[in-house]
């Protein structure tokens, strides 16, 4: 998720969306293109008579299937200064679940920018430190600020885990939301299509491994919406695939909440 940005890539300071939420200075962005940034702009339009946030998740969502897969996009560090830098092009299993959630709660394309960087930031401030390094934190601070909520299914428990895997940040403990793959087939009538999933890693030093979108086919299937490193691509695949092709120990939820009326997000 973190590298330098490609060539293709202009700096731009991004105006309108966050001045225009709360008085707050937007920060500068490395940015897509115009042609590549009108086509979240598009999307964001296209899903707006969707009456709700979870409607325009699969929406937008979904026409970002096919997109490439890139990690490393995000540019600092603990000695090199945060830019705050936005693509809708390329993606990593993160980068796609922020910058769907930013969409999908944007009432216009102006308020995109402000929306990923109150997801991808705690406090929306655009620091190295702010960043959400671990997707723990990432839960924490979105269920904080009332992006998500926690999704407890019958047979939920937690797992504690030590981290030490980013380096520059010193080691710490953490607990998470962990539902067993088996309660989590015998809940599925109680997902919807939106919903977040966290992949707990066996990993020592390390939350989770990957995460993604639950989509819920008519047939009641679970598939997984996701940005594949292995693949190479966002693209759906069946939830039982991936898990039996992926072990892990357990998966934490999380559903999106509806954004507040007049809501200043930063």
């Amino acid at each position: 998720m973190r590298s330098a940005i490609t060539r293709r890539r202009m700096l731009s300071a991004m105006a309108g969306g966050a001045a225009a939420l709360g008085g707050v200075a937007p920060a500068a962005a490395l940015s897509p293109n115009p042609v590549r940034e009108a086509r979240i702009a598009r999307l964001i339009g296209e899903a707006a008579h969707l009456p709700a946030v979870a409607q325009r998740v699969a929406f937008i969502s979904h026409a970002l299937i096919g997109s490439p897969y890139r990690a490393y996009t995000l540019i600092g560090g603990p000695h090199r200064p945060e830019r705050f830098v936005v693509r809708d092009d390329v993606f990593d299993c993160v980068t796609f679940l922020e910058t769907v959630l930013a969409a999908a709660r944007a009432h216009d394309a102006s308020q995109f920018e402000a929306q990923l960087r109150l997801i991808r930031y705690r406090g929306g401030d655009v620091e190295w430190l702010a960043r959400n390094h671990y997707f723990a934190d990432w839960c924490t601070n979105n269920i904080a600020n009332k992006v998500c909520r926690p999704l407890l299914l019958p047979g939920n428990t937690t797992a504690d885990k030590r981290l030490t895997a980013e380096r520059g940040l010193p080691p710490r403990r953490v607990t998470m939301s962990a539902l067993p793959f088996g309660a989590l087939f015998d809940n599925r009538m109680l997902l919807s299509t939106g919903d977040i999933i966290g992949f707990l890693s066996r990993r020592p030093g390390l939350d989770y491994f990957h995460s993604g979108f639950v989509v819920v086919d008519d047939a009641g299937h679970l598939w997984l919406r996701h940005a594949a490193r292995s693949r190479g691509r966002v693209l759906d695949q069946p939830l039982l695939r991936f898990l039996r092709d992926n072990p892990a120990r357990a998966v934490t939820l999380l559903r999106v909440r509806e954004p507040t009326p007049g809501h200043v997000l930063i």
